[in-house]
């Protein structure tokens, strides 16, 4: 008897350490998303992980390839202010710093211009803003280390979230997402966040929920080392005692089929889950999509809940259709989530 318990013991530790392992859920994964209402969004996540990690599935995916990538703003970072972190950050560089705003570059301050009086007045970005963005803020924070640039967008991160009472800007996640973060870690995926924002701005943001520095993916701009000067990086040998240094040379916009780019080039494999908010992510889609190995999905993220965010609920509708037509996954912020930042976050007017 002792030897058949002992036995059967065995086989149970056997079978919970292969299940982990494989990253197969436990039985029950109703209290993973205690955010979350019913809806056809949150089955169709369920069903695709359930299926996938299945070894008995025909559409099984092994831990290795299950690769996720998230955008960032609007898919699980709020869209405040309400215009992108990053847009808000160099407004207040060139605008309103006083230990920079004083000597800002003309072309930094008009970028910083435009952002004001989109947010302020309503008045329309101009075409193709991101990149005229882009080139700005390479240029507002050169000369910054990469230590000092992290500081300084944790303490612009610290400030009140304008239109909400009890959240700061680098509170301002997602609360129904994060489950999904955790969700697909238990079931044995790794997630990479591939955003439009600055790289290391992205990193100091989410370095608050665990994410490691190497699994972020963002807008570059060129580093040299603090003593490098105009020596070509091949010809030029780091010393002890030197910093990473920005300079004002960008290398890439993250967007669009810049992301498709930079994921093959820095993770190596086509992602099965894509999630996103708009249609800057939509190459990253359907890159996902097109997995030629491994059955697919892809979620779009709609700001549909003007209650609770400063949200268009007119216009995230109609993306939404167009999502839908486009064989993504629609999430809605007001009917699928049951809060958005949590109770204690309120939404208010914006104060200028």
């Amino acid at each position: 008897m002792r030897h058949r318990f002992v036995f059967v013991f065995i086989c149970i530790v056997s079978l919970l350490a292969g299940c982990a392992k494989q990253g197969v859920s436990a039985p029950d994964q109703k209290e993973a998303f205690t955010l979350w209402n019913d809806c056809a969004a949150l089955t169709a996540l369920e069903d695709y992980v359930r299926d996938v990690t299945d070894p008995a599935s025909a559409h099984f995916i092994p831990v290795a390839d299950r690769i996720v990538t998230f955008d960032m703003d609007g898919t699980f970072v709020g869209e405040l202010y309400p215009t992108y972190f990053e847009y808000n950050m160099l407004e207040y560089r060139a605008l309103d710093d006083p230990a920079y705003s004083a000597s800002a570059p003309e072309d930094v301050q008009e970028a910083a211009r435009d952002i004001r009086s989109f947010v302020r007045e309503g008045k329309k970005l101009p075409d193709h803003f991101e990149m005229k963005h882009a080139y700005a803020a390479a240029k507002a924070y050169e000369g910054m280390s990469v230590a000092e640039f992290d500081a300084y967008v944790k303490a612009y991160a610290a400030r009140p979230a304008n239109g909400f009472v009890g959240m700061t800007y680098g509170q301002s996640f997602y609360k129904p997402m994060l489950e999904v973060f955790d969700y697909l870690e238990h079931n044995g995926f790794t997630f990479y966040v591939v955003s439009g924002s600055d790289r290391f701005l992205c990193r100091a943001l989410v370095e608050s929920l665990g994410i490691a520095p190497n699994r972020v993916i963002g807008m570059d701009v060129r580093l040299r080392s603090s003593s490098q000067g105009t020596e070509a990086g091949v010809n030029y040998t780091l010393g002890k005692e030197e910093d990473l240094i920005r300079t004002d040379e960008l290398i890439i916009k993250n967007l669009k089929t810049n992301k498709v780019l930079q994921i093959i080039q820095e993770i190596g494999k086509v992602p099965v889950l894509s999630f996103g908010n708009s249609g800057g992510d939509s190459a990253m889609h359907n890159y996902c999509l097109s997995n030629p190995h491994y059955k697919s999905a892809a979620f779009m993220l709609i700001a549909d809940d003007p209650d609770n965010d400063h949200a268009n609920r007119e216009k995230a509708l109609t993306l939404g259709k167009q999502w839908e037509e486009a064989g993504y996954h629609v999430i809605s912020m007001r009917d699928d989530w049951k809060t958005i930042y949590g109770p204690d976050v309120r939404k208010v007017d914006f104060t200028f």
